[in-house]
């Protein structure tokens, strides 16, 4: 399953991001308990849930109301206060994880140490209620077991007043978790992304999209936020079925003429050390017709400078096309190692299993496995991989 999360219409906050959730199945009771329990030590609030229609779009509306809210505590103080919620510990460091690159963002807009920073409007009782909230659900989904992808945030414009006066939309603390986000502007002049909601949806993202991706869209929850405008001001979380998992690959080629084939054989280990995902080498014929070789590489782009420079190295090449980003298909993967016995021996063998939604289209034991116990058997490779079979 991927689930995707689409902000691009209206932006995101906390509360948009819990009533998608509920729409999409968490327990509205058990999150509103959770969330007025989390927050007693910074305040007093009270979470309602209602079914609202925003544009003619039948929505959640999480309504966190805040009847008391107590002095912001310093940074440290805070994250002793979470750490100490009764709640399971892979909620409490998560939602840690988002406070932190709230409190990162504030600092440095502020030009303060971490230690010395207080929250304020972050700091409050309802925004504590809203990633505690937003982290429990996530979890009650299991969605850490998802891929998630984030599609751009709107995060509005003009202007909104805050503890430190009035300052631009999106606000300075936003601009700093979102760095390095697709983000647009408008479609109205208000705030559409707060802080709590971008630094969730920059925490539990496993991957940021431009479009929405090809998949098979199952099920759809509407979180509405409480302003009204000309538009449905709703957040959307979609759930799909798990389609193949695409990534971006360099390809990268050059002609090669006269190396040995030993020198090839080194060239072919050097570039998987220096990250290559795929190395072939292919018989050509190229100008004048004399015989040569073409070397293609496959790779991610983080390694495209290191494998282009041992290509140079190592060929003394004049010249090395590139082809950067190209989608590339993948099967879910996974490894499994199983104990077999061959000629009255036991022997550890991994098996490389494919999927394509659940369903498993590849199952190899690793060459490697293979190859050690032939040698340490006396079998034939070929043999081996029959009775494995």
């Amino acid at each position: 399953m991927t689930v995707i999360i689409d902000p691009q219409s209206s932006g995101i906050a906390g509360n948009m991001i819990i009533g998608a959730l509920v729409d999409l199945g968490a327990d509205a009771n058990k999150l509103k308990e959770i969330m007025e329990s989390s927050a007693i030590e910074f305040g007093k609030i009270e979470v309602t849930f209602d079914r609202v229609c925003k544009h003619g779009i039948n929505s959640t509306y999480c309504h966190v109301e805040m009847i008391e809210n107590k002095k912001a505590p310093n940074y440290p103080d805070f994250i002793a206060k979470i750490k100490n919620l009764d709640l399971d510990k892979k909620i409490i460091d998560t939602s840690i994880n988002v406070f932190k690159r709230i409190g990162e963002a504030e600092s440095k807009v502020h030009g303060c140490a971490l230690k010395d920073l207080h929250f304020h409007e972050v700091g409050a009782s309802d925004a504590v209620a809203d990633v505690i909230g937003s982290i429990y659900a996530y979890y009650s989904l299991g969605l850490d077991k998802e891929e998630i992808i984030g599609l751009p945030i709107a995060v509005g414009g003009g202007n909104i007043k805050t503890a430190h006066g009035i300052i631009p939309i999106p606000a300075p603390a936003v601009v700093e978790i979102l760095k390095g986000i697709n983000c647009v502007g408008g479609p109205v002049k208000s705030e559409l992304a707060t802080p709590t909601g971008s630094a969730i949806y920059a925490e539990i993202c496993t991957e940021i999209k431009e479009f929405l991706p090809q998949t098979k869209i199952e099920k759809v929850g509407y979180g509405a936020g409480k302003k009204d405008f000309d538009h449905p001001n709703i957040l959307r979380i979609l759930k799909t079925t798990n389609t193949p998992k695409q990534d971006k690959v360099d390809v990268i080629e050059t002609n090669i003429d006269h190396l040995t084939g030993e020198e090839i054989g080194y060239l072919f280990e050097n570039l998987l050390d220096n990250g290559a995902s795929d190395v072939s080498i292919t018989p050509i014929i190229m100008k004048k017709n004399r015989q040569g070789s073409l070397l293609k590489v496959i790779a991610n782009k983080k390694y495209r400078n290191d494998i282009v420079d041992a290509i140079f190295k190592e060929t003394g090449s004049l010249g090395i096309r590139i082809t950067p980003n190209i989608h590339r298909g993948l099967a879910k993967r996974e490894f499994i190692k199983k104990t077999v016995e061959i000629a009255g021996k036991e022997y550890d063998v991994t098996f490389k299993i494919g999927y394509i939604n659940g369903e498993i289209i590849s199952n190899r034991p690793e060459y490697e496995d293979l190859k050690k116990i032939a040698i340490d058997s006396g079998i034939a490779l070929h043999k081996i991989k029959e009775m494995i079979k």
